[in-house]
């Protein structure tokens, strides 16, 4: 920055730092990887234009952003950060079928346990019908209680119904 230390990005591109030099507020000269890292993936011409098109009070999220995108770029050069972001949702999916099944086992238990405690919103013959099939080693009536269940719930805390489904597209086919 003009007279002390050069910047991390004038270090390497080996030039002398100016007062001026746009990126000194971003790319100190005690973290050179940094800069390293965005000029390998983007190249210091484009990272300059981009902070000379943006007003300043953005530039440090610009940098940040560019940042995590070559790192993420050098990880995996093809989906960069899409493919975190992908694996994540997928992961999440998974979860999510995960904790369905998990309270549907936990709901067919409080059944099995305590018959009387079912919901009251059920007509009794529909209490009869998925009782007579409820024993230890049939639970083919289930989805089709779960999903009556879920139909005549009202709910907010239903898992059975996804109000905002997640997309389920592979990046990968």
């Amino acid at each position: 920055m003009g007279g002390t230390s050069p910047c991390a990005s004038c270090k390497l591109l080996r030039r002398r730092c100016t007062k001026e030099c746009i990126f000194a507020p971003y790319f100190p000269s005690d973290d050179p990887q940094k800069f390293a890292i965005v000029h390998k993936v983007f190249g210091a011409s484009n990272i300059s234009k981009m902070l000379q098109e943006l007003p300043v009070h953005q530039r440090a999220d610009a940098v940040g952003s560019l940042v995590y995108e070559a790192n993420a770029r050098v990880r995996d050069p093809v989906y960069g950060c899409v493919g975190a972001i992908s694996f994540l949702q997928s992961q999440v999916s998974q979860l999510q079928m995960q904790l369905a099944v998990a309270q549907a086992e936990i709901l067919c238990i409080q059944m099995q346990q305590e018959p009387s405690t079912l919901p009251t919103q059920f007509d009794q013959d529909d209490k009869s019908s998925f009782l007579s099939y409820n024993n230890s080693s049939n639970y083919e009536m289930l989805p089709q209680y779960l999903s009556s269940f879920a139909s005549s719930s009202s709910s907010s805390s239903n898992v059975f119904q996804e109000s905002n489904p997640l997309k389920r597209e592979s990046f990968w086919t």
